[in-house]
């Protein structure tokens, strides 16, 4: 009687792990949505993607973030403002100077700025659909560099930078997943490439 007992038990708790995995795991994949399907395709293990995102969220957890005050904000949107308007005369010199002042906007924030992957990484757990735009506006930008990058692939990677920005300034309508640009502001829309 006592070992049927125990039998029950354990395969109770099993069921309930099982289900409990099942159920972080549609989390995870709710939660990072494309930046789930980007990492499962490059690892091949959901297990792996799942520790992976999961220790993203955690570390997300122990930056210091915060929010930019109404006078950070404006300066931001400003010279974000200019970045577009260079576009027009500069497109080449306006995606680094896009992409510079992402860097500059997530330092503000908190973000560690070292490495890529690593800002990456830690905005995926807030923004996981801008994030798939920034890293596609990094290597447009990268190919500008070396010479590669066509007009339409710069007005692109700016366009992406002008996501991130916004989701990064608050200007993101919901929580920044919906993939689309501001559009609750006048300034959002001036000299947009």
């Amino acid at each position: 009687m006592i070992i049927a007992v125990v039998v029950v038990l354990v395969a109770i708790a099993a069921v309930a792990r099982f289900m409990g995995g099942k159920r972080r795991s549609e989390q995870l994949r709710e939660r990072f949505g494309p930046e789930y399907e980007r990492h499962l395709a490059e690892s091949g293990d959901p297990a792996r993607t799942e520790r992976e995102l999961a220790d993203r969220e955690k570390r997300h957890s122990k930056l210091d973030l915060r929010q930019l005050d109404d006078r950070e904000r404006e300066t931001f949107r400003h010279r974000w403002t200019d970045v577009q308007r260079e576009f027009v005369d500069d497109p080449n010199r306006a995606v680094d100077h896009a992409d510079s002042l992402v860097n500059e906007v997530m330092s503000a924030r908190g973000y560690p700025v070292d490495d890529f992957e690593q800002r990456a990484a830690d905005v995926s757990v807030e923004h996981p659909v801008v994030v798939q735009r920034y890293r596609e506006a990094r290597r447009i930008a990268a190919d500008n560099r070396s010479g590669r990058a066509d007009t339409e692939q710069l007005r692109n990677a700016v366009t992406s930078y002008r996501e991130l920005v916004g989701a990064l300034l608050g200007d993101e309508p919901g929580d920044g997943r919906n993939g689309h640009s501001p559009r609750n502001s006048a300034r959002n829309t001036e000299a947009q490439p």
